[in-house]
């Protein structure tokens, strides 16, 4: 495929600071500069992407946002320009991709912000919406409504969107694809009036004991959003700017150079020797003195102080010293008794004579032989002079 560009001419927009801006990227729009279908009054639905970048950067600025859902659907640019960028141009490139014919459409978007009346609104609410996705909340009708029921239950008279972020963007999690579930949008409204009655509501502490045991708070005004938005109440943010003590310190800058120190002075080669023999006796000396002062304690303690043997034979009584060396002596004696023993093996356990010669068997040990150790009763495996009797064989073998 040959992959053709072309250019637009610039389209400029004049949005307000501190004002909800939003710019949809349309399909339509850029849908005659790329071939239609061969065949002829066929519809032509290109799958069409957007890429939107500052002019000369990879990325947009901060506070612009861009979200598109599929190919088949519009782009949209949104966010809330600030009063840093009044009055200075913001050229944004936008090239439409078309995914079918591999060609490029582009066209610079120039945002030239204009300061806002009575900026910023110090009242300000933001609202969480959970039945909502950012591109939903941004179509020009849903957002009215939204607005419409805001000023209804507010009664200010300016009312003005300030932001609109997805739950997404605030560490949401994705819902999950069943029953048709939102990510949630939250969206920032400002006012020229203190909150209403209904809006504080959220902050009386029975609500407030609900929200905490992850209960709905019992709102009056909920019913007049619950038709097409569902708000939780729990989450909303009320800043009242007129009670903020600012912070800020203005930052006095200088010209960036370094105030004139003079001259380069290194150090004199002639320095003096510096002693180092008190901080030898301080550092090394002090604690081997004191280490060896607890050795030789601690060998004294160990090696000269020992209570010993007859310390303890000096403290017990006598009697109880009898009784001890009698108990040792016994079974000294009994020990030697069971050495020197002698007894005789059952004659049902030895051979008298052998099963094939006939002849007489030996003793299986000798007189001095130390039978303490040997089993009482001996199996025929233990027998060492035992020889197997042949098994008589069978008249079919012969």
């Amino acid at each position: 495929y040959t992959i053709l560009s072309k250019v637009h001419s610039d389209r400029n927009v004049y949005p307000s600071a501190g004002v909800l801006f939003v710019h949809v990227l349309e399909r339509e729009y850029f849908k005659g500069e790329f071939p239609p279908y061969p065949k002829p009054g066929e519809i032509s639905n290109d799958p069409i992407t957007f890429n939107t970048n500052l002019m000369g950067y990879p990325d947009r600025p901060g506070w612009l946002r861009y979200i598109q859902r599929t190919p088949y659907s519009d782009g949209v640019l949104y966010g809330s320009p600030t009063i840093e960028n009044v009055g200075k141009p913001t050229i944004i490139e936008i090239t439409a991709y078309n995914r079918r014919t591999f060609e490029t459409a582009r066209h610079n978007l120039i945002i030239n912000i204009m300061s806002a009346e009575d900026f910023p609104l110090p009242y300000q609410a933001e609202f969480f919406i959970r039945n909502m996705n950012v591109e939903e909340m941004l179509a020009s009708e849903v957002l009215g409504d939204f607005l419409g029921a805001v000023k209804n239950v507010w009664q200010p008279e300016r009312l003005n969107a300030i932001n609109i972020t997805s739950a997404l963007d605030r560490g949401g999690r994705v819902p999950l694809p069943i029953n048709d579930m939102k990510e949630g949008v939250y969206v920032m409204v400002g006012a020229d009036v203190p909150f209403s009655s209904c809006l504080r509501e959220v902050e009386n502490p029975q609500n407030q004991l609900r929200c905490s045991q992850e209960m709905e708070p019992l709102i009056t005004c909920d019913k007049k959003f619950r038709t097409q938005f569902h708000i939780d109440w729990c989450k909303i943010s009320l800043v009242d700017n007129t009670k903020q003590v600012s912070t800020f310190q203005e930052v006095i800058r200088g010209e960036g150079i370094l105030p004139d120190g003079g001259e380069y002075k290194p150090p004199s080669d002639t320095l003096k020797s510096r002693d180092y023999y008190s901080d030898f006796l301080i550092t090394l000396a002090v604690p081997s003195a004191i280490a060896l002062v607890l050795f030789l304690i601690l060998a004294y303690i160990m090696c000269c102080r020992r209570e010993g043997v007859e310390k303890r034979n000096m403290q017990t009584p006598d009697i109880q010293l009898v009784h001890h060396s009698a108990i040792q002596k016994s079974t000294k004696e009994l020990r030697d008794m069971s050495k020197n023993r002698e007894i005789a093996w059952p004659l049902s356990t030895l051979p008298v004579f052998h099963p094939v010669t006939g002849e007489i068997v030996p003793p299986l040990h000798t007189d001095n032989y130390d039978n303490t150790s040997m089993p009482l009763m001996q199996t025929q495996q233990n027998l060492p002079h035992q020889t197997r009797i042949p098994q008589q064989q069978t008249a079919g073998q012969y």
